[in-house]
C-alpha cells in the first residue's frame, strides 16, 4: 500500500465552498453579538471605578462583538497531511477566547450586579464561546441544521 501525503500548503490552497445558509448564519451571529454587547453596556456601572467595572463596560462587550463577527467555518477541526488532528477555533483568537472564559470568574467581583445579571453574563459568554466550538467541530451541521440560530435565540433570551 502506498500513502501519498499532500504538500504542507495544499489544503489551504483549495478554496472553501460556502455552506448553504452560511452568509445568513454568520450575519445573524454578528447581529446577535451586537445585541448582546449593547445589553452588557446597558448594565449598571460599578459604584466606584475599578478594573472589573471597566472590563465589564468596555472589554467584554468588545470581545462579544469581536467573537461573533469573526466566526468562520473555515477554522474547523482538521487533520494535517501527516495525520495529526488539530483543533479549529471557529474563528476566535486566543485573546477573545480567554476573555469569554474569564466571565465566570470575574462576575463574582461585580457585586453591584444582581445575581440574575451575573448569570446572564455567564450564559452569553458561554453561548458565544460554545458557538465557536460548535462551528469548529461540525460547521455543516451547525449552519445547515440551525444549531447556530438556536444559540442566538438563547443569547436573545438571556439578554431580555
Amino acid at each position: 500500500m502506498t500513502i501519498s501525503h499532500l504538500p504542507p500548503g495544499a489544503p489551504d490552497d483549495v478554496p472553501c465552498e460556502l455552506w448553504e445558509g452560511e452568509e445568513e448564519a454568520l450575519a445573524a451571529a454578528a447581529a446577535a453579538g451586537r445585541r448582546a454587547a449593547a445589553w452588557i453596556r446597558s448594565l449598571p456601572g460599578a459604584p466606584t471605578p475599578g478594573p472589573v467595572g471597566a472590563w465589564l463596560a468596555r472589554e467584554l462587550p468588545e470581545a462579544i462583538e469581536t467573537a461573533t463577527a469573526s466566526l468562520t467555518p473555515e477554522e474547523c477541526d482538521r487533520m494535517d497531511p501527516f495525520g495529526v488532528m488539530s483543533d479549529g477555533t471557529g474563528g476566535l483568537d486566543e485573546v477573545t477566547r480567554s476573555e469569554l472564559a474569564a466571565v465566570a470568574c470575574v462576575v463574582q467581583d461585580a457585586p453591584w450586579l444582581t445575581a440574575d445579571q451575573q448569570i446572564r453574563l455567564v450564559a452569553v459568554a458561554s453561548l458565544v464561546a460554545g458557538a465557536a466550538r460548535l462551528l469548529a467541530q461540525d460547521p455543516g451541521t451547525a449552519i445547515e441544521h440551525g444549531q447556530l440560530d438556536r444559540m442566538w435565540a438563547l443569547v436573545d433570551h438571556a439578554i431580555v
